[in-house]
């Protein structure tokens, strides 16, 4: 006769939730956690359904292709958000090398230095005829017009080496220039005789660093001009 063993060892409630781990909790607006609670309205529903008028296959199918509209919305905005946190990476990297690098952006000052002046000249559409003109800011008066000639749509970095006059010279034979400091610059720029209002002036800086964020992207800080966008250098110099 079989002997039966009445002391045979309980499994312990640790065990079985070791080996029958429970579901982690889906994140809140997670593509997870809207399916789940789409089935759990979708199961009440069901179960609270009047039995004498019972869902009918077309209803429970219009449901279910309702749940996968949303869930094929969600996980596409999961791979736009991907996709824009890979680009701002992507974006700050080529950000960090322009550090140390000369730039281009809209601006209205140009800076003399030992004789030499970085500016620029932006243009939406073609120009027949195109003018950088440069005002000293303490008198007010245009000291020099630098006639650019025809453009076409497009940025055209200019050189200053602050020389009004090339055939005036000093004791020493050279050109006279002007004396060094922040000058003013606009653009006057025509087509067919009527002036273009798209042509912008560009001032040179110099990119000091570098800061980024997942709110506002990647930003240039720039030590006269400030802070700035990717989009707002013209020309990397």
């Amino acid at each position: 006769m079989a002997t039966v063993n009445s002391n045979a060892p309980v499994m312990s409630q640790d065990l079985l939730n070791a080996v029958n781990p429970k579901k982690p909790k889906a994140v809140e607006g997670s593509v997870e956690a809207d399916t789940d609670k789409f089935m759990t309205l979708l199961v009440t529903q069901l179960k609270n359904q009047d039995p004498m008028n019972p869902l009918d296959n077309a209803q429970i199918t219009s449901q279910l292709a309702q749940l996968s509209t949303v869930t094929g919305v969600n996980k596409l905005n999961t791979t736009m958000e991907s996709l824009k946190s890979s680009y701002q990476n992507s974006e700050g990297l080529q950000a960090a090398n322009l550090i140390g690098h000369g730039v281009l952006v809209n601006g209205n000052g140009v800076t003399l230095a030992g004789g030499k002046g970085i500016m620029g000249v932006n243009l939406e559409t073609p120009a027949d005829k195109v003018q950088l003109i440069i005002t000293d800011p303490k008198t007010g008066k245009d000291v020099q017009t630098i006639d650019l000639g025809q453009r076409a749509a497009g940025t055209v970095p200019v050189a200053w080496d602050g020389v009004v006059d090339p055939t005036k010279l000093d004791a020493a034979g050279k050109p006279i220039a002007l004396k060094d400091g922040n000058y003013l610059i606009r653009v006057v720029a025509e087509r067919g005789g009527e002036a273009i209002k798209d042509a912008k002036a560009l001032s040179f800086d110099t990119v000091a660093s570098v800061t980024t964020s997942a709110k506002d992207g990647v930003k240039l800080n720039l030590p006269s001009r400030g802070v700035v966008t990717m989009s707002d250098v013209k020309q990397i110099l």
